[in-house]
């Protein structure tokens, strides 16, 4: 399948007698490509960095997280005047593209921190790709740019709305360019709604949460969360009435970011109203990841529309398992007239964040939701935490401290403490935690590949005694933690 890998489980580096086998006969400059592949470059200190004031000015560049992809970049040079006689360049672009090919789907073979479903199969598109299809404007309005897919994106906006119990006459939406752009449009439409509101998020909200009240200059209130990583309602409520003369904005999450906690949302609602804020608020549910998996969890709180929520958005990279990021925005009607303008280049109207919008995405989400149904999504959110219910009892039973919400299929455990395994399972990490987002492409087996691993390792770590794992109690509870200190 497109985005599967095989049974081998090989990493990089250990791949690199063969690509050394490659590279006798490999053009100079892939040969270059392969060994920035194989070994990372040290990078260059911050004095050598030439900077805009001239050649040789230094101007230092601080890489304050991860590494610099900067110094083990693929040059991009002016062909010789001979290339398009002898096709050199064309076989060392080739070379470069199988190798890193090659990189991919190791990295896919070891990819647990991060909640992307890479297990799909879209050939059947393939022969779209030779199209530059573009959705400008409003997706419900034909522009006369004619090679678009807003057939494909108001099918998938449907489908949504549905999911939402909104219907048809009373939506609007749009298919997004991220999840970030989808949190950056409910919290304008909030703000549009009440401009002199106050944003309210948990401090375990989505960093694009407060990216967006920097950009829109909101005032935001940081509302405390549980150790499960809920917001706290009874802080919400105390901050709300030091604010109480101002409309409220509220963040709501459905799957956080790190615990992958899920937000009380009728909680969050009668807080507001008991409050004195009834018909003085606007919510959006940031649904990045949980948004689409929630509906599918038996006795899970709906997320719906009947309920006095503003908006909601979800990815398409996520959990659907779309190729190329994209995500779900959907508002009510009657806000979005709010920031709409009439745009005479286009012959249309616009309400995006974006002008231009990626117009392969929506049919990416139109063929998988067409060929798994409400049926198919079921099965795979039942058997995502099923996995991860597996996971975390593993972990304990390993010594391991790890916690699960009720209503995630994010695994937060002990941190691992050699950041070469934190980087060669790709694992998310915060503090003292780490987490594993299970989902439909991770199996039994990856998931007993990765614990078999972790276990070996962490016995060398701590053999000697001279340092012990660290307490997770204030992360995950006492009753999560299996330090020194906790373990029972």
């Amino acid at each position: 399948m497109v985005g599967s890998v095989g049974n081998g489980l090989v990493d990089l580096g250990g791949a690199a007698v063969a690509v050394n086998g490659v590279r006798k006969g490999m053009h100079p400059e892939a040969a270059a490509v392969a060994v920035a592949m194989e070994v990372e470059s040290p990078p260059r200190p911050a004095e050598e960095e030439e900077g805009e004031g001239g050649e040789g000015s230094p101007t230092r560049r601080e890489i304050v997280l991860g590494r610099n992809v900067h110094t083990a970049s693929f040059a991009v040079k002016e062909p010789d005047a001979d290339d398009e006689e002898t096709g050199e360049r064309e076989a060392a672009m080739a070379s470069v593209l199988a190798l890193y090919r090659r990189n991919l789907v190791e990295r896919t073979k070891h990819h647990l921190g991060y909640p992307y479903n890479l297990d799909f199969d879209y050939g059947a598109l393939g022969q779209l790709q030779h199209f530059s299809i573009n959705n400008l404007g409003d997706p419900f309005i034909e522009s006369n740019y004619g090679v678009h897919s807003r057939q494909f994106e108001v099918g998938v906006l449907d489908w949504f709305a549905r999911i939402w119990e909104l219907e048809k006459n009373e939506y609007w939406g749009y298919i997004t360019n991220c999840g970030t752009e989808g949190n950056l449009h409910g919290i304008l439409v909030g703000r549009e709604v009440f401009p002199d509101g106050i944003l309210y998020a948990s401090r375990e909200s989505h960093y694009s949460v407060f990216k967006a009240a920097r950009m829109y200059r909101m005032d935001c209130v940081k509302v405390d969360t549980l150790i499960s990583g809920e917001i706290d309602c009874a802080d919400f409520q105390r901050k709300l009435l030091l604010n109480r003369d101002k409309p409220a904005i509220i963040n709501v999450n459905i799957g956080t970011t790190v615990k992958g906690a899920v937000d009380d949302l009728d909680l969050v609602i009668k807080t507001l109203e008991e409050g004195g804020f009834k018909d003085r608020f606007y919510i959006h549910c940031d649904g990045a990841l949980f948004g689409l998996m929630i509906p599918f969890v038996k006795k899970a709180p709906k997320v719906s529309f009947k309920k006095p929520i503003g908006s909601v958005s979800v990815s398409g990279h996520k959990f659907v398992g779309c190729p190329m990021p994209c995500g779900v925005q959907i508002t009510r009607l009657e806000h979005i007239n709010r920031l709409s303008s009439n745009v005479e280049y286009l012959a249309s109207r616009d309400a995006t964040i974006m002008g231009s919008r990626n117009g392969h995405a929506p049919i990416f989400l139109w063929y998988t939701l067409n060929r798994k149904g409400y049926r198919g999504f079921q099965k795979e959110v039942q058997k995502c935490l099923r996995n991860a219910h597996y996971l975390k009892d593993r972990l304990k039973e390993a010594g391991i401290g790890a916690m699960l919400n009720e209503l995630s299929s994010t695994v937060v455990f002990e941190r691992p403490k050699d950041e070469e395994f934190v980087r060669r399972w790709q694992l998310a990490c915060e503090g003292n935690i780490a987490h594993v987002v299970v989902m439909p492409s991770v199996t039994i087996d990856k998931l007993d590949y990765f614990l078999n691993e972790l276990t070996e390792k962490r016995a060398t770590w701590y053999q000697d005694g001279s340092c012990q794992p660290p307490c997770l109690a204030k992360d995950v509870g006492e009753e999560n933690c299996l330090c020194s200190i906790h373990k029972k």
